[in-house]
Formats: C-alpha cells, sequence, structure tokens
C-alpha cells in the first residue's frame, strides 16, 4: 500500500478532526476560519483517500460511521500529542511551558496544592495543570507528564523521583479520644476500622505490628478516596489508618485526633514519575527540581 494513503495530509486531517468534533461543517469551518464548503471538500478528500465513509449526510445533518467513530478516537489523541509536542518545543526557546501532572486527589488537595504558591513564585511562566488519578496507567495516552503516586519506585517507563516514605498514623474523632483517653492497641482493634478500597491490607499491617490476630480485625466501610475516609473518621464512624501527611491540618486544628503516638511504616514512598521524553524541557525539570527537594525549604 503507497505510504500516502496511510499519511494523510495535516489538513484533511484537521478539517475531519474539527467536523468530527462538532459533527457539523459549518462550526467546523468557524473554529479553521475556513468556508463550509472547504472543509466537506477536504473530508471528502480524506474518505477519498482511505476509500472508506466516515460521515453519514442526511441532508444539513451529519453523523460518524462506526468507522468514522473510531478514526476519530484515534487520531483525537495522536492530534493532541502533536499539539503538546509542538507546545514543549516552543517551550524550549521561553523557558514557559504548562505540565500535565496527574496525583493521587487527597495528596494533591492535601499536600502538593497548598504548596503551589510557592512554585508560581519561582516560575509564574509555568502553568501546571493538575488532574485527579488512582492507580497506574499510560501516561502517553492519558495525554500526561508526569504523575505523583505511591508505591516501590517501579513504574514501566518512566523515571522515578522521590518525594517521601510512606507513614501511617491511626486517627480517631475527639469524641473517641474523650471517651476513651488512654487508648491501646487492643481498645484501637476493638473499633470499627474503615479502609481504602486501593490499601485493603494496611490494618492487617498494623496488627501483625502489634502482635494482634488478624481475626481481631473489625473491619469497616470502604472509601475509595482517602480524603472521604478522613471525613468519615472526624464523624465519628470510626478508626483510620491514614498516611501522615495527609492529616496535618486535622491534627493541628483538632479535627482528628492521633489514636495511638505510634505510626507504621509500610515500605511504600510518594514519587513523582515523569516521562524520560519529557524530563528535559525547560519547565518539567524546573517543577522536579522544586518538588524533590531544591526548594524543602519553602515546601516544609
Amino acid at each position: 500500500m503507497h505510504p500516502r494513503r496511510l499519511t494523510p495530509s495535516m489538513s484533511l486531517l484537521v478539517a475531519f478532526e474539527a467536523a468530527a468534533r462538532h459533527l457539523s461543517f459549518t462550526r467546523a469551518a468557524d473554529e479553521l476560519s475556513l468556508t463550509q464548503s472547504a472543509v466537506s471538500r477536504q473530508v471528502a478528500a480524506l474518505e477519498s483517500l482511505l476509500e472508506v465513509t466516515l460521515f453519514r449526510r442526511e441532508g444539513r445533518q451529519i453523523s460518524l460511521t462506526e468507522v468514522g467513530a473510531g478514526y476519530q478516537r484515534e487520531l483525537g489523541g495522536a492530534l493532541q500529542r502533536i499539539r503538546s509536542a509542538s507546545l514543549q518545543a516552543m517551550a524550549f526557546r521561553t523557558g514557559k511551558g504548562s505540565i500535565h501532572l496527574a496525583s493521587l486527589p487527597t495528596f494533591a488537595s492535601k499536600w502538593l496544592i497548598p504548596r503551589m504558591s510557592d512554585f508560581y513564585r519561582r516560575h509564574p511562566d509555568i502553568h501546571v495543570h493538575i488532574h485527579s488519578r488512582i492507580g497506574q496507567f499510560d501516561l502517553e495516552l492519558a495525554g500526561m507528564d508526569a504523575v505523583i503516586g505511591v508505591g516501590d519506585g517501579h513504574w514501566h517507563g518512566l523515571t522515578p523521583h522521590l518525594l517521601m516514605e510512606e507513614e501511617l498514623v491511626p486517627v480517631i474523632s475527639p469524641a473517641l479520644a474523650e471517651a476513651v483517653p488512654t487508648m491501646t492497641p487492643i481498645d484501637l482493634a476493638r473499633q470499627l476500622l474503615l479502609v481504602v478500597t486501593g490499601r485493603p491490607l494496611v490494618w492487617r499491617q498494623w496488627f501483625h505490628a502489634h502482635d494482634l490476630p488478624d481475626a481481631a480485625m473489625r473491619l469497616g466501610p470502604q472509601f475509595e478516596l482517602t480524603s472521604h475516609l478522613v471525613q468519615a473518621v472526624a464523624a465519628g464512624l470510626g478508626v483510620g489508618l491514614v498516611p501522615s501527611c495527609l492529616v496535618e491540618d486535622e491534627l493541628r486544628t483538632g479535627t482528628l485526633k492521633l489514636a495511638l503516638p505510634s505510626s507504621l511504616q509500610t515500605g511504600l514512598s510518594y514519587y513523582l514519575f515523569v516521562s524520560p521524553m519529557k524530563a528535559g524541557l525547560p519547565h518539567v525539570s524546573a517543577f522536579t527540581s522544586w518538588l524533590t527537594g531544591s526548594n524543602a525549604e519553602a515546601r516544609g
């Protein structure tokens, strides 16, 4: 097959993508500063080149065929990556740019975002767009440049930068702290134990660390987000075992209380994972340096 059929011109692809997104040749033309007939001709030329029908035309209405819908899904991501690559190339000249950062939701809201004002003070021309993600995923397909996650430092194809070791602390409501002022591990084991869905075994680790049998666990409701579990603990629904870095404010203000002075080292850590293809970009490098410790005095 001739390579040209597999690599249509950018003008044909952009016209199709805009028309597919709007389901309108007219609105696509407005977006691209072209005439409606020009967009229609470019889409027709693409269909002729591929020898498939991408749109159903019913009067002035158009809709995607099954082939067209599949082509749009693949093409949309590819065009976004091309635009992103162009922005990154221009960023080398200016030192400016934007970063699409994925992060665990509660870590972003409780730890990262409160510290971002210092980053923007130092780098006012770099914008960090924060997206919530749980678990591992393909950064390229998701359009992300970097991700903050917790684990053992291994994420296929990405470079890890250690942020901090994970330390879990048992937290309770002020009412429970008042009712049981000198709580022991056995006292805590008698309470309803709240669980984060993605970390179902942390209470077992805590029980083993305190020589308590698994059979004594009273596991309660599960929560997808640590922030929801923290709210449940504050409301008196049970006891939480949560990263200490995520409850600093609650412990300081008294919304939560430490059940016991001891903590649990899980052996996991928080990392910034960066795509090697993006690591050398000035704005990504600046954010990495700031986050991993060169500005530690400002991050606290």
